[in-house]
């Protein structure tokens, strides 16, 4: 998937040419890196020196200070070059690589981040490691050059033990992950599971209790669908107050839009500033839901600035979606968007400035560490005059700021970041009745499948014309995803056929044929020390789990059983490793749910009425219905389940099932929800 400088190249930083912007942020370093590929793997064979693999992303602050502190540096980067061979990887650009020697840290008895810094065999099997090395030895951690020199020693020196951490390692990396027994999830263990997980809710602030505090949209849609379930409006409560305090804290941007990565507080006030499109993708799915079911104005106006800022500042030129912004600029965190009090008075006026410092938090001692990080956690009472008044002046900040020096883009396009987003932008514009939102799906839908395929096979990252290829089941997984959501959303044909056509591909390139789950990487791709093949979520839900949900859908629009049987094989191989690890596991749970709750909703006919029964159908949360709208019978296969009920009748109307529960047809759209409700209760 990478590219890199023919070995003949021996003492040269071989990233200038390539397209990541992470890679491209070190091209200048003294350190002789390498991209990750066969020549970096080549040249530490040739040299029978260990592996420096530093692995990193663009937007992230701590991967700017080791590179600040120990790759800039002239006499650190002669310790690296001498000793190993230095290897740079974006982790967004190869989350298999990441995976694999994340996982090594873990096996450690490490906490896992970034930047991860492993030392591996020249054969690229992990020895030892870590996240971040200070330049000093400082608070329990060694300086960077006394571990290079260390492992370096051990290397050479006493190999048996560099042999016995290898073959440890390799033993757990490369272990079966499928414990004995089975694990059955019905009803009454999802309940079970939402009571847990429902525990560990700050019931104060909002998501799980303490600090950093992280958008956890897999674990809020868990409690939501608890809430849908059961009635309980506990579990609405929680996702409530969760997403009124990052709504309102200063983990979303008040001037500009969009949410940061997490909090390092517990209140949601003081963000790790950097922007990350997959955690917008989600909240903004979220907000949408949340908006529908109560009406809060709050979480839509959230969602509405969310996508004023996807369309500003980060669709890129083909109409798809850039990863991130950086945390960093000028060298500091947050500094973008952070303000002063008498800045703001400066900008605003005294009335205008201290009216607005009142309702945003802004005082002349600042709200962290001397700034303030504009945020609206403190009650007040505001009047739709003072709304407005404070929509003016958030506009004149927002021309100030812009000014100032802006945070890095990482503007590469990866097609599982896009997907979510894709997805989002049609389930939030079904639900807020914005069909621009659609439109601009359909554009980053389209370059995908345009640009960023070969045959039926997608890739991962394209930048400037150039595309890591081939992709990995996380792009598969959340591409059908999208095009299964937009062709919901309008019904048109090529959306579905583009989805069967991955769906295929992912079972034919992907799959494993022992378990029915799905590696993260291709079978013809570049080779590595395993093949990844984890089932938990991370930030992003697990590809696995998002595929279940995928076949789930596929069982309803493509009319086809067999997508039912491989999601049933498909959870029944993960279910065993979820009950074991919940909360590692929620989007998995949630795909159970959906599997057990899905309202199936055919939509039959043409003409206004058959339209107003589709509006009605689509306007429901996405999270446990399907609609298939068919004008006529011969829309849908001969084989289709529906096609009788589709041909017998007469007048525009809508079926919906529940399993194999099925009720009368209906023929007016105010009558869905309780023909639904109706269903799900028989």
């Amino acid at each position: 998937m990478s590219t890199s400088a023919p070995a003949h190249f021996s003492r040269q930083n071989r990233l200038a040419n390539e397209t990541s912007p992470y890679l491209l942020q070190h091209k200048n370093n003294p350190v002789e890196w390498w991209a990750w590929g066969p020549d970096a793997l080549a040249e530490a064979k040739r040299a029978n020196k260990p592996i420096l693999l530093s692995v990193g992303y663009a937007a992230c602050h701590w991967c700017h200070v080791m590179a600040h502190e120990s790759f800039e540096d002239d006499a650190t980067a002669a310790v690296m070059n001498e000793l190993f061979v230095n290897v740079k990887v974006d982790r967004e650009e190869r989350p298999d690589i990441d995976q694999i020697y994340m996982a090594a840290l873990h096996h450690l008895g490490e906490h896992g981040g970034w930047p991860l810094t492993m030392f591996l065999t020249p054969n690229g099997e992990p020895i030892w490691g870590g996240t971040y090395f200070p330049n000093t030895s400082r608070y329990g951690k060694p300086a960077f050059v006394d571990v290079l020199h260390e492992i370096a020693r051990l290397f050479r020196d006493e190999p048996q033990k560099i042999e016995q951490n290898r073959a440890a390692l390799m033993e757990r990396l490369t272990a079966a992950a499928h414990p004995a027994g089975a694990a059955t999830f019905g009803r009454a263990e999802l309940d079970n599971a939402a009571r847990q997980l429902g525990g560990i809710i700050d019931p104060v602030n909002g998501g799980t209790r303490g600090a950093p505090k992280f958008p956890q949209a897999a674990l809020f849609e868990l409690l939501w669908r608890a809430g849908l379930r059961t009635g309980e409006q506990r579990y609405f409560a929680a996702v409530d107050i969760t997403l009124h305090h990052i709504c309102e804290g200063g983990i979303y941007d008040h001037l500009g839009g969009g949410f940061s990565r997490y909090s390092v507080d517990e209140r949601w006030l003081v963000p790790h500033f950097e922007k990350m499109l997959y955690d917008n993708a989600q909240l903004l799915e979220l907000s949408a839901i949340a908006y529908q079911h109560g009406g809060n104005a709050l979480y839509r106006q959230r969602a509405e600035q969310t996508v004023a800022w996807l369309q500003r500042e980060m669709t890129t030129g083909e109409g798809a979606f850039s990863a991130s912004l950086d945390a960093d600029s000028e060298g500091e965190e947050g500094k973008f968007y952070v303000w002063s009090y008498d800045a703001l008075i400066e900008q605003l006026g005294i009335e205008d400035g201290e009216f607005f410092a009142r309702h945003y938090d802004v005082t002349p001692a600042g709200n962290f560490e001397g700034h303030n990080i504009l945020n609206r956690l403190k009650p007040q009472p505001r009047s739709e005059t003072d709304e407005a008044r404070l929509a003016a002046l958030r506009e004149k900040l927002l021309a100030v700021r812009a000014k100032r020096v802006r945070p890095g883009l990482d503007d590469k396009i990866l097609a599982d970041w896009n997907g979510l987003m894709i997805a989002a932008l049609v389930n939030a514009g079904l639900l807020l009745e914005r069909p621009s939102w659609i439109e601009m799906a359909e554009r980053a839908f389209d370059f995908i499948a345009r640009a960023m395929t070969r045959g039926d096979r997608l890739g991962h990252s394209w930048r400037e014309g150039t595309l890591k290829f081939p992709g990995l089941a996380s792009d598969f997984a959340a591409m059908i995803r999208a095009a299964l959501a937009l062709y919901e959303a309008t019904g048109q044909r090529p959306y579905l056929d583009r989805a069967l056509e991955w769906q295929h591909a992912l079972d034919r390139d992907y799959a494993d044929a022992a378990t029915g789950t799905y590696y993260l990487t291709a079978a013809d791709a570049e080779g590595l020390v395993i093949r990844p093949a984890a089932t938990t979520d991370e930030a992003t839900p697990n590809h696995n789990s998002v595929a279940a949900q995928n076949l789930i859908r596929l069982v309803v629009l493509a009319g086809d059983d067999r997508w039912l049987e491989k999601a049933d094989r498909l959870i029944a191989a993960i279910a065993p490793l979820a009950a074991e690890n919940l909360y590692m596991h929620l989007t998995l749970l949630n795909a159970i749910d959906l599997r057990l709750r899905a309202a199936q909703i055919v939509v039959a006919g043409q003409g206004p009425r058959a339209q107003a029964l589709l509006n009605a159908a689509r306007r429901l949360a996405p999270l446990d219905r399907i609609v298939l709208y068919a004008a006529a019978a011969e829309a849908v296969p001969s084989s289709h389940p529906a096609r009788e009920k589709i041909a017998a009748a007469s007048e525009p109307q809508a079926f919906v099932c529940v399993g194999e529960t099925c009720s009368l047809p209906i023929s007016d759209p105010a009558r869905l929800n309780a023909a639904i409700d109706a269903v799900r209760h028989s």
